[in-house]
This record gives C-alpha cells, sequence and structure tokens, in this order.
C-alpha cells in the first residue's frame, strides 16, 4: 500500500497512451514542417494509417491547393513564436473531403527555442464548438465563392462546402424566367436519387402550396423543419414523396436567394440515413446560419448571372463576327479552324474577367482564284476586344478587295486602326484610358495562289507559323517581324515597316497559324508551368506525330499538346495545298483586233478540254470577247509616244543661244533667195510630182530627195507593238479568266445612251459573270471574271 501524497504506480502512463485517448487530432512538426508525430484520432480524421507521413512535409495530411498559402503562413506565424487558428480543406485517400478547424501552438525547447509546430485539429461543426466553428465555415463559404464568377463553379462550390458537412442533401433552384428550374442536386457519400423522383439537374421545378420551399420563397425568410415525421408537407410528386420517405429525411431548411429585393431562387438542405450524426436535426442557429450562407450564395448567384450575361455578350460578338464553323471549300486548298475561349480563372481574383477575347482569322476569297488568309490578335478582352476585332475584319475583307501587295494591305490598315480612337488631351495630361487610345494589334496577312504556288506575305508582331513538309515540322521564316499595329502613336518619329515576303510552297505544304493563348497556358494542377519556348516546342512536336493526317486533326493535336487551361482565347487555322496541278492555259497576243477571235477560239478550246457544258463555254467565250475587245479597243485609243527627229551631229558650241551645252546644232536651212523672183535658178525646168518649175521664188542649190529621207539620215523612234496576256483557270466548281495588258488605266462601266454603238461590253460581264473586277499589277493592269463550270 502507498503512503499518503504518493501517486499511484497505474497513474505513470507513456504520453502515447494520453494522447491516443483524445478525440482531437494531435499533429506535431520540425521547424521544417515535417510531420514527426500524429496520434490515432489524426490517423481517423484525415483518412492514413500507420505512420507513412512521418517525415513527409504536412501537406501530406491531404490540404487542398488552395490552403496551401495559408499553411505556409501557420509555420511561418508560429515558427515566429504566435498562435494561429483557421479552418482547412483536407482530401482523404478515399477521396472524401472533410473541413477541419486547426489551432497551432508552437514546440518549445525547455531553453525556450521553437523547435517545431504542435497542431490541434477536429472536424468542423462539433456541438460543443458551435460558435467558432459557424465563422469558420462562413469563412470558407465566402473564400469558396470568392474563387470564381461562372455561376455553375459557383454553385458547385457552396454544396461541395455544406454537403457533409452540414447535409445530407442540398438544393439549390433559380429561376430562369418565370420558371423555376434545379441547378445543383449534391448528396453524401456520391449518392444519386433514381430517374423520376427528385428533380435532375436541368429540370423544371415546382413546389405545390404549404410546401417548405415555397413558404421560404413566399415568405422570403429562412423556414426550419426540425422533425420532418412531425409535419407532413405536400410534395411535388408522389415518387419524391416516397423517395423522401424511404431516405429518412429527418430536418430540412429552406432559404430564399434575395438579392436587391428580387428573388433569384431557393437554398434547401436536409438531414437524412445517408450519414450517422450526434443529433440528425437543425435547430433556430442553423437556421440562422444557413440565412446567412443564402444572402451570401444569393450575391454571388447575382454576380454570376452578371457575369455570364457579359461573357454571352462577348461571346456572340466573337462568334457572329469570325467565320463560321466550316472553312469554305477553295481550289487547291485544305482549310480547318478552331477557335476556344478561355474559361474565366477560378482563383487568385482572375475570375472578374471575361476570357473572351480579340483572337481573329480569316479565308477572304480574291480575284482569279487567289486567297487572302489572316491571323490575329487585339490585344484585352470582353466585348470591346471583340468589337474591334470584328471592325479589323470587316475593314481588312474591304482592303483586300483592292487585290494590293500584303505589306500595303498592312499599312492601310495599321492607319484605319491608329483613327479608330484618337487620345484626349486633358487637363491633367493625356489620359490614359483605354476608351480613347488605339488598341494594339498583331497579324499575319498573306495571299496565296494555288495554281502558281506563290505565297505573299507581311507580318505585323505575329508569331510566325509552323510549315510542314514531307512531313518535317519548321516555322516559316519571317525576315522582318514588322511592328504591331496601332503601335505608332501621333507624335510618335519613326516609320514602322510592313515588308513584303515571298515563298513558294511545295505540293503537300501544310501552315499551322494559331495565336499566342495557344502557347500562353495556366500553371497545371501539380504547378507545373512551361515557358512559351517550352510550350511551342511541345506543339510542334505534337504537330509532329499526326504531320501526315487530316487537318482536322493536326489542328486538335496542336490545341491539346500543351496541358493547362487556356489562359487566353486561342484560334488555330491550318491550311494545306493541294498535291495536283491546277489547270491553266496562257497565252499572249498583240493587241489587234483581228486576235479577238484567236482569244476566242483559244477560249473554246480550253473549256471543251476541261468539260464544260457547251451553254456556259458559249456565255464564257462571249465574256472573253468582251473583256478582250475592251483591251484592245483602249490599246489603240491609247496615244502613240511623240515622234522625234534624231540629228547624229556632234554636240553645239558653248554657250549658244541659251541651249544645252551638249545639245546638237539646229537644222539649217538655206533661204537665201535669188534677186529676182523669176529667176528659178538651178531648178528651172524641174518636174516635182508632174509639174514643171520653169522658175522658183528660192534659189537653194541642187535638191535631192534623199536629203528628206529621215528615216535614215535623222531616224524615228515607232511605238513598240502593244500585247496582252489571255489566262484561263480551272477550279473544281468554277473557271476564272484574266487577260493583263500595259496600260494603267482601270476599266469602269458607264452607262451607254440608246444610240452609242459601244460600252455595253463591260455592263455584260457585269451581268453575266458570277464576279469580276480589275487590279493593278506591276506593268499594268489585269481584268478578271469568274464564271461556275454548271450553270
Amino acid at each position: 500500500m502507498n503512503h499518503w501524497g504518493e501517486a499511484p504506480d497505474e497513474a505513470h502512463l507513456p504520453p502515447e497512451t494520453v494522447l491516443n485517448q483524445m478525440e482531437m487530432a494531435v499533429i506535431v512538426c520540425d521547424r521544417f514542417s515535417n510531420v514527426i508525430y500524429g496520434n490515432a484520432f489524426a490517423r481517423q480524421l484525415f483518412g492514413f494509417g500507420g505512420d507513412e507521413i512521418i517525415g513527409h512535409s504536412i501537406l501530406s495530411l491531404g490540404i487542398a491547393e488552395e490552403d496551401h498559402e495559408q499553411a505556409t503562413e501557420l509555420a511561418k506565424h508560429v515558427l515566429k513564436g504566435g498562435v494561429w487558428e483557421g479552418t482547412f480543406c483536407n482530401l482523404r485517400v478515399d477521396g472524401t473531403t472533410v473541413y477541419t478547424r486547426a489551432h497551432a501552438v508552437p514546440l518549445r525547447h525547455p531553453s525556450g527555442a521553437v523547435d517545431g509546430v504542435v497542431i490541434f485539429a477536429r472536424e468542423a461543426l462539433r456541438s460543443n464548438q458551435r460558435e467558432q466553428d459557424r465563422y469558420g465555415l462562413m469563412e470558407r463559404i465566402g473564400e469558396r465563392l470568392a474563387g470564381s464568377l461562372e455561376l455553375e463553379s459557383t454553385l458547385r462550390r457552396v454544396a461541395d462546402t455544406l454537403v457533409p458537412q452540414f447535409a445530407d442533401h442540398c438544393f439549390i433552384d433559380l429561376y430562369s424566367g418565370d420558371r423555376l428550374y434545379r441547378r445543383v442536386s449534391r448528396h453524401a457519400g456520391g449518392w444519386e436519387p433514381p430517374p423520376g423522383t427528385w428533380a435532375e439537374v436541368g429540370e423544371p421545378v415546382h413546389y405545390p402550396p404549404g410546401h417548405f420551399s415555397e413558404k421560404a420563397m413566399s415568405r422570403r425568410d429562412a423556414v426550419l423543419v426540425e422533425d420532418m415525421l412531425q409535419h407532413r408537407f405536400s410534395a411535388p410528386n408522389e415518387s419524391s414523396r416516397r423517395l423522401g420517405d424511404a431516405m429518412g429525411i429527418t430536418s430540412v431548411i429552406s432559404a430564399p436567394l434575395l438579392v436587391r429585393g428580387e428573388l433569384l431562387g431557393v437554398m434547401s438542405l436536409a438531414l437524412s440515413n445517408l450519414s450517422k450524426r450526434p443529433d440528425p436535426h437543425y435547430d433556430g442557429f442553423d437556421r440562422d446560419l444557413l440565412g446567412a450562407i443564402a444572402s451570401r450564395v444569393a450575391l454571388a448567384v447575382d454576380n454570376a448571372l452578371l457575369f455570364e450575361e457579359e461573357r454571352d455578350t462577348a461571346l456572340a460578338f466573337q462568334k457572329h463576327l469570325l467565320p463560321g464553323d466550316r472553312p469554305p471549300r477553295l481550289d487547291g486548298l485544305q482549310i480547318a479552324w478552331r477557335y476556344e475561349p478561355a474559361r474565366p480563372l477560378e482563383s487568385h481574383g482572375h475570375g472578374i474577367q471575361t476570357q473572351v477575347g480579340g483572337d481573329w482569322y480569316d479565308v477572304i476569297p480574291l480575284s482569279a482564284g487567289r486567297v487572302g488568309l489572316v491571323i490575329g490578335d487585339v490585344e484585352g478582352r470582353g466585348a470591346r476586344a471583340a468589337a474591334v476585332m470584328g471592325q479589323l475584319r470587316a475593314a481588312l475583307r474591304a482592303f483586300a478587295q483592292d487585290d494590293k501587295p500584303p505589306a500595303d494591305i498592312l499599312r492601310k490598315l495599321d492607319e484605319w486602326v491608329r483613327t479608330m480612337t484618337r487620345p484626349e488631351r486633358m487637363r491633367s495630361g493625356w489620359n490614359s484610358d483605354d476608351l480613347v487610345r488605339p488598341p494594339l494589334v498583331s497579324c499575319t496577312y498573306f495571299v496565296y495562289d494555288a495554281w502558281s504556288r506563290v505565297l505573299e506575305f507581311a507580318n505585323a508582331g505575329h508569331d510566325p507559323p509552323m510549315l510542314i513538309v514531307d512531313g518535317e515540322v519548321s516555322e516559316l521564316t519571317f525576315e522582318s517581324q514588322g511592328g504591331m499595329l496601332g503601335l505608332r502613336a501621333p507624335g510618335m518619329g519613326g516609320e514602322i515597316l510592313f515588308n513584303e515576303e515571298t515563298t513558294e510552297l511545295k505540293p503537300g505544304s501544310t501552315l499551322v497559324l494559331y495565336t499566342d493563348g495557344l502557347i500562353d497556358r495556366r500553371p497545371r494542377e501539380d504547378g507545373e508551368h512551361y515557358t512559351r519556348e517550352e510550350s511551342r516546342e511541345r506543339v510542334r512536336a505534337a504537330v509532329a506525330k499526326v504531320a501526315r493526317s487530316g487537318v482536322e486533326t493536326i489542328a486538335n493535336a496542336a490545341y491539346e499538346a500543351v496541358p493547362g487551361d487556356v489562359d487566353d482565347d486561342v484560334a488555330i487555322v491550318v491550311i494545306r495545298t493541294a498535291g495536283d496541278e491546277l489547270a491553266v492555259e496562257e497565252r499572249t497576243f498583240t493587241a489587234e483586233p483581228i486576235m479577238v477571235s484567236e482569244a476566242r477560239r483559244m477560249a473554246a478550246d480550253a473549256f471543251a478540254s476541261w468539260g464544260m457544258l457547251d451553254e456556259q463555254s458559249e456565255l464564257a467565250c462571249l465574256l472573253v470577247s468582251e473583256v478582250v475587245t475592251n483591251v484592245v479597243l483602249h490599246a489603240t485609243a491609247t496615244p502613240a509616244p511623240r515622234r522625234e527627229m534624231v540629228v547624229p551631229v556632234p554636240a553645239g558650241q558653248p554657250g549658244r543661244g541659251g541651249e544645252p551645252l551638249s545639245a546638237p546644232p539646229a537644222v539649217q536651212f538655206k533661204t537665201d533667195f535669188a534677186a529676182d523672183p523669176l529667176d528659178g535658178g538651178p531648178f528651172e525646168g524641174r518636174s516635182f510630182d508632174g509639174a514643171t518649175y520653169d522658175g522658183g521664188a528660192f534659189d537653194g542649190g541642187a535638191f535631192d530627195e534623199d536629203d528628206w529621207n529621215l528615216g535614215a539620215d535623222l531616224g524615228r523612234r515607232e511605238p513598240s507593238t502593244k500585247e496582252f496576256r489571255l489566262r484561263l483557270r480551272r477550279g473544281a466548281d468554277a473557271i476564272w479568266v484574266e487577260v493583263f495588258d500595259s496600260d494603267m488605266r482601270l476599266p469602269r462601266i458607264r452607262s451607254a445612251g440608246e444610240t452609242d454603238e459601244g460600252g455595253r461590253g463591260l455592263y455584260l460581264v457585269d451581268q453575266l459573270a458570277t464576279r469580276w473586277g480589275a487590279r493593278p499589277t506591276s506593268d499594268g493592269k489585269a481584268v478578271w471574271f469568274e464564271l461556275p463550270l454548271t450553270p
């Protein structure tokens, strides 16, 4: 027997025995945040077994990525000697989620130095800590709601926070017009209601009079049903009532979603036999808590709806101002394109941005089957960037019809961009707001001729496209990067040059055009982030694997090459040239009226060899005659160069009559006439053109006709023979006729009078051809028209 004051032997218990009796997790970490101890309750709470986390980071307890920064702050604060308290979201090994309330204190050495961190944790919302847990849950809800402005994500976050921590079932119903629709249906343990019982997501919901959700909406206040067994409510349908009875619903809270006096919907929580709880009933405290949560949810839903409206507006701009979903069918080209708007960021506050941007692309049919291609990006995001993109696309389409070189088109587009908005002088200086400064735009404009395979292009600060030739992937070389459109502001010196570049594409070559959103990706879940060059290499490798596949496959491979969410909208255009040569006939004629019939005969032979129907061939030959006749008439009507006498004599003496020192002396004729006008001198008795001169009014000595052979002695510059060139092209569904000549004057349609013999040729071309036009060339002009192969 022990003496008085002596402790019994049974009281000397090891600390492990005591700590394992606690219904609270105890975690001890060293100064480097590595776990060195965890009691039995910690294993149960965090869902790990044994000692596999010993020696590992505290993050191995399953702390959600969104709370990693908070865990870092905990360690920093406690290691400085402070005390920390907060809420964590933990992911267990079995995939379930648990919210824990943590209290951390310093682990001190007997000397007083801080050697580590001791964390006491328990599951949130335990009955003996309800007030503290209420603040923790509200804090968690606030963080979740602030993480995104996307409606579906917002509602899902709320439901995931409340189930299973606070409820076994969570329903959120929102109005769309006058009807109520189920937007969230979340249940504990992954359970799902059988079809035809409780309304599924997306289905309309109708609550009968007297239903607790209907009461909450009509009263505009939260409704609590503490014990469902003591109250009977009308269910939406019989199947719904039977399922509620089978699930053993014990208690329900419904709260209206109100914002600025407007009813958005209703939110309902329920407890059932899906989980075991010490007290499976809600009380007034829980009703007030859900009412406060519902007010925050309503505000977040309203903001999300406003955001969705803005996003839908920007998407409408983008979708309707960009080309359609299907690329046009063009001769000598296979085309695939893809546009993907970025989804809003779900963290770090970036969710407030509308991720629809100003990426744009277009394929523009030009004269004689040539094609204009453009890829570009307008700075910024939202409806304004999409609107600017639409204006740019319309302007470029208009400028491209002039058929000028790509560099000239970009220069004209740059001038147009800089006049869209001008800086305004404010009293406090230049206003730097986006609304009053020109937008910055990067783009590359290409013109491709499928018959000659020549690609002309000019660049304005855009990334070069990838080029696939014989399965090998490289980049199309840009000799000049060029400046972005709109970069040069008023008053800024220097000239931004857009250089013309030309290359010839081999048969079957492929171009992959893209915007920078393809290679600027968000970090993945593991935090890995690729640089732009690394991303470009991944895209190049992915494209190389499918280089010989179809253009759609290449576009998809390029989009999926870089992991992570899209941080900016992405536009991809894949273009492959034909592997076969396209049909073309070409011949040069002298610009003489007789050659009109020859040109028509050449056209008829070509159309017959191409299998053109007689009716269409006759129409095409008629138009060929009209265009060629127009060229020949204007060629003959062109003023001829002035004839000049060239006198082969040495240069005159200096200082002669103000004439140039190197000019030849003036031609002098003898004008010394005889004193007697009847004295003809040596011409007397001579005959000229049948008339006999027996005397003359002049005496100029002997006269010989060879003296006036200007073609031999003085020389004569005759105009060169004018020519025109006729080129015929055949496509899959149409033919193109081009007539080239050296006259710089472009034809125009004029209104011919009733008695006029001409002036109707181009009118016929305009009425009968699918399209026609004229474009300047380096040595003249080209007149062209298009006709379908079949009527």
